[in-house]
Parts: structure tokens; C-alpha cells; sequence
């Protein structure tokens, strides 16, 4: 039995990359995924800039994870600098964070995700099929673009966000109407639970180590230690020991690796190192989806990211009434406190843990720069994945071997044009 599986690109991911399957005479012979695109230098552009534009520059990296590299990005620029954050900021920072991960878990489940399960190519055929889960998913999609656009002055590429604060403040009035929202939208969290909680999921089960940050009181978004299933817990300074960046032949991105052969960020990593501290209705709807820590399939990457949804939207509920009791005071951003300086930021951004690292000189400017994508630490998981899965589906088709690796390709969320990140060019 001879089979080859060769797709170019993948299909309803961000950015392209190639699976690459062979099998002779019942023996997987090559497995790979490959990363096909152009380094983009975003840390080259950084160099001699000023620290102020860092994250107007590096939120350009991605037009899905915008905030979260704009956040990252001002958390490694204001630890460098001295700059402590206000309560109010902090609460604003939170709250436009929670709109970008509902904005990019509702797409992804809905509409890069629920199309394999629901037997078609894309999400435009359910537009006749499927009218009211469109409307649902567009409807949860748009409010989540709305708390990133009143709290950061747009929805993409938030321009309100400055090291120290914020330069542009929500009203009152758009704050109780995103609060009435966002309550309305509790019905179509259920909906949701719902429909997700009765897919097929694939059955695959591999175990890895889960990599994410975490802090005692609170599911970790912004800051916090990067800790790991294999018992690991470290400042976010020392992340190089985990994240072990090299280089393989056949992609322009660096694979990472810790403890073991590869490892885990993401939604699911997040849900196995953090679920105590989960929004009890989140707790709830992974009750429902049948999951709790710690689960090792990878197709429920995308189960997480349904929990995930309620936990943002009960977060971003609580969050919208303390603004709304102490009330929004216009304030002048936070001081520096001492230049040079040296800072790594940290968040998790949808698709997992994000890492900015900045060095500043004494003039302001930016002497060195350091990003490391979740994407860029999942693909070597991917490929460890696919050399478990191919041998449990090689008696299928091959089109429906196609299927199923893709569908895994697809669990991650991968947001390859984010990966690319090489060690030197000459």
C-alpha cells in the first residue's frame, strides 16, 4: 500500500502551509508540515525606533491578533521602563483583550471549524443551510469587534493603547451599551455550547506538554509565569529555557521544544493548566463538551476556545460593571520611571503564548528585539501529531486522509504568516 498526501496550502488557516504525507508498503515514510512563507524581519523594523511606536509596528504582525501583539509589545516596553499600570488601565487592557479573543474564537470555531463537520468546504454554503448559526456567529463576532473598537479607538490595530495607559477613553453610554450586550449574547453562548457540545469530534489522543502562563487568582491573559503539565513554573523572564527555538530544512519558521520532543500553546494548554480559575458558567460548558483537565486530544483545541468564549464574555461582564461603578476618569498615561531598560512582555493571545522582549537605550530607541509566535511553538507539535495520526487512518482513502489531517492543521488555529521567525540571513 503506497499512498501520498500532498496539500498545497491548507485550507481556512491564516497564512500557508503545506501537508506532506508519504506511505510505502504500509510504512509512514515521510511526515511533515511544512511553513512556505517569506520571512517578514518585524524585529528588524524595531531596531533604533522609538519605544513608543513598538507596538504600532508589531500589532501590524497580525490583523487577528492585533491587541495581543499591541499588548505584549507595551508590557515588555513599560517593564523596561518602570511604568505601573493604573487599576483603570489594567481593567481597559482586559476588557479590549477579551474582545479579540471572542473575535478570533467565533471565527475560528464557526466558521474555519464547524464547515468539516457540517460536510461542507467553507462557511458561504451554510449561509442556505445552516442561516440562523451564521447570523449567530456574525452577530458574536461583531460585538467582540465592538469592545476592541470602544475601548481602543478601532477595531484592528488599536491605536488608543500607549505604554502607560490609554489616549482615548469609552463614555458611559458605550459602556452600558456593551454591558446590555453582552448580556443579550448569554443566549447565544448556550446556542453555541450547544452546537458544539454534539459534533463528532475526532477520536485522537496524544499527550504533550502544555505550555501557558498562569497566575493564582485570575485564568491568565495578560502577564503572569509560564508554567507547563510537566510541573514546570518560571518567571516569563527565563522563557528561553522553555521555548529551546531551531531550525528544521523544510520551514522558514523555528520549531520549539522543552521537556520533551515538542510541546502545546493555545486554548487547550490554557484550559489544562488553568481551569480552576475558569468562569463557573465556562466550568459549566466544558461539562458539557465532556472535557476536563487534562484533556490530550488535540481536535478539542477548538472546544477550548468554546469555553474560552463564555469565560471572555462572563470576564468582560464583571469587568464592564466595576468600570461602570467607579466610573471612567480621563488620565494622563503612567510615568517612565528609568531608561535604559530591559523587558519581556507576555500574553496569551488566542492562538496561545505570545513573547515580546525589547532591550531600550538611554535615547528611547530600540537596541534589540526578541518575538516568539504561538504558531511558531505548535508546529513542531503538529508534526509529532501527524506522525501519531497517519498510521490510525492509513486503512481510509485518501481523501479522507486529506480530511483528517487537515482538520488537525486546522485544530491549532495556526496563524502562519505570524510563525515566520528565522535565526540569521545571509
Amino acid at each position: 500500500m503506497s499512498k501520498r498526501i500532498d496539500v498545497h496550502h491548507v485550507t481556512r488557516v491564516e497564512g500557508h502551509g503545506n501537508i506532506v504525507v508519504e506511505v510505502e508498503n504500509g510504512n509512514l515514510t515521510a511526515c511533515r508540515f511544512e511553513v512556505v512563507e517569506t520571512p517578514r524581519f518585524f524585529e528588524a523594523m524595531l531596531l533604533g525606533r522609538p519605544y513608543r511606536e513598538a507596538s504600532h509596528i508589531t500589532s501590524r504582525i497580525c490583523g487577528i491578533c492585533a491587541t495581543g501583539h499591541a499588548t505584549a509589545s507595551l508590557r515588555a516596553t513599560e517593564k523596561a521602563l518602570g511604568v505601573t499600570l493604573s487599576e483603570q488601565s489594567w481593567l481597559l487592557r482586559k476588557l479590549t483583550f477579551h474582545g479579540e479573543i471572542l473575535d478570533s474564537h467565533i471565527l475560528h470555531v464557526y466558521m474555519l471549524v464547524a464547515p468539516d463537520f457540517l460536510g461542507v468546504g467553507s462557511v458561504i454554503p451554510l449561509v442556505n443551510t445552516h442561516p440562523e448559526t451564521v447570523l449567530r456567529a456574525l452577530r458574536m463576532k461583531k460585538l467582540a469587534g465592538d469592545i476592541c473598537a470602544t475601548v481602543t479607538g478601532r477595531h484592528t490595530h488599536p491605536i488608543a493603547m500607549t505604554v502607560g495607559g490609554f489616549t482615548h477613553f469609552p463614555t458611559i453610554v458605550e459602556l452600558e451599551n456593551l454591558y446590555q450586550r453582552l448580556i443579550e449574547s448569554r443566549k447565544d453562548l448556550d446556542a453555541t455550547v450547544e452546537l458544539f457540545s454534539k459534533l463528532p469530534w475526532p477520536e485522537f489522543e496524544r499527550e504533550t506538554e502544555y505550555v501557558s502562563l498562569s497566575k493564582p487568582d485570575e485564568y491568565a491573559f495578560i502577564d503572569g509565569d509560564i508554567v507547563t503539565t510537566d510541573g514546570v513554573r518560571m518567571p516569563a523572564e527565563r522563557y528561553k529555557e522553555v521555548t529551546n527555538e531551531f531550525m528544521v530544512p523544510h520551514s522558514t519558521a523555528k520549531f520549539t521544544r522543552n521537556k520533551r520532543e515538542s510541546l502545546m500553546v493555545g486554548a487547550l494548554a490554557r484550559f489544562n493548566n488553568n481551569y480552576e480559575q475558569l468562569h463557573p458558567k465556562a466550568k459549566e460548558a466544558a461539562a458539557a463538551l465532556g472535557m476536563k483537565p487534562k484533556v490530550t486530544n488535540t481536535y478539542l483545541n477548538s472546544g477550548a476556545q468554546v469555553v474560552e468564549i463564555v469565560h471572555s464574555t462572563e470576564d468582560a461582564i464583571q469587568i464592564v460593571e466595576k468600570l461602570l461603578e467607579r466610573g471612567i476618569q480621563p488620565e494622563e498615561p503612567a510615568h517612565v520611571t528609568r531608561m535604559p531598560g530591559e523587558g519581556v512582555g507576555v500574553a496569551e493571545v488566542p492562538r496561545g503564548l505570545l513573547i515580546h522582549h525589547y532591550q531600550i537605550g538611554e535615547d528611547g530607541c530600540i537596541t534589540g528585539a526578541n518575538c516568539i509566535i504561538p504558531t511558531n511553538q505548535n508546529i513542531n507539535n503538529l508534526e509529532h501529531d501527524m506522525r501519531v495520526l497517519v498510521p490510525q487512518v492509513m486503512h481510509k482513502n485518501e481523501d479522507a486522509m486529506r480530511l483528517d489531517l487537515e482538520m488537525l492543521v486546522r485544530a491549532y488555529d495556526p496563524c502562519i504568516s505570524c510563525s515566520v521567525h528565522v535565526l540569521t540571513i545571509r
